[in-house]
């Protein structure tokens, strides 16, 4: 595990901001394509960033990058998130450089292919690993400290693959229908505390995780998702966000479909 850290860049001119403002954020997946954009966007904002991933190199790349665009300060720490037995130790770092955190956002995830899942356990265990069993384990600790705190913002890309289980994806989507349900709970928990919870269900998005699907040029670009991303994390609000916004509407529909057509449809 490699970790490294920036010492504080002098910042001139930032306005007063407000208490509960968006100010110091983890990411979790730092390296994802979600969060490239999510964290370029932050940094034009002169936030202080915590960034998370495996590849230390990555991580160098994106704190030189991070800080030229105007993020305060920018650490970074080398770890596998799907590994539980090390979501202590992020913890602890996270206490360390930035106690007084805000805002964790979790945009980590897999996707196999759907026919590897149906012919290996063990990839298919790996999947529910990655996308919701360390998912909830690292959110359960972060949220502990902003209810302690009374503060703060939790969030967490899942997938409007989640919304409905569909044969192409079936072993995706249940991990990250099952991460949309732990979202639900933690949110009605940490509600009295003062402390939001927000899903994110994200449409198909043009990143390197989708790039090998049918019609992927066609998908949304992460630069807009990004945006509505920042929004909610700034409003606190809303619960659920679909992005892009269609995908409320189109996933209402979906749900409607009664089971005894839904699986006679090829999808």
């Amino acid at each position: 595990m490699k970790m490294a850290v920036t010492e504080p860049s002098p910042v001139t001119g930032r306005a007063a901001t407000a208490p509960n403002a968006m100010r110091e954020i983890i990411i979790l997946g730092a390296t994802s394509g979600i969060a490239m954009e999510v964290q370029r966007q932050l940094a034009r904002q002169q936030c202080k960033l915590l960034l998370v991933a495996r590849s230390p190199e990555r991580l160098a790349d994106l704190q030189t990058d991070l800080m030229a665009q105007g993020a305060q300060q920018v650490f970074i720490y080398s770890a596998d998130l799907a590994c539980v037995q090390q979501h202590t130790a992020i913890f602890e770092f996270t206490r360390t450089v930035l106690p007084d955190f805000d805002t964790v956002l979790l945009a980590y995830g897999s996707m196999h292919d759907q026919r590897e899942s149906e012919a290996s356990v063990d990839v298919l265990l790996e999947e529910l690993q990655i996308n919701f069993v360390s998912a909830a384990a690292i959110l359960t600790l972060f949220a502990a400290d902003l209810e302690r705190r009374r503060t703060g913002c939790l969030a967490a890309i899942t997938s409007v693959a989640g919304d409905r289980g569909r044969r192409s994806n079936y072993v995706y989507g249940s991990a990250k229908g099952a991460l949309s349900l732990f979202l639900q709970g933690l949110r009605s928990r940490l509600h009295p505390a003062g402390v939001r919870v927000i899903t994110i269900k994200p449409g198909p998005v043009r990143t390197a995780m989708t790039d090998h699907l049918p019609n992927s040029a066609r998908f949304a670009d992460p630069k807009e998702v990004a945006r509505s991303i920042v929004r909610a994390l700034e409003r606190r609000s809303p619960d659920v966000l679909y992005t892009p916004r269609h995908w409320r509407y189109i996933m209402a529909a979906v749900r409607q479909i009664p089971e005894t057509i839904f699986k006679r449809l090829s999808s």
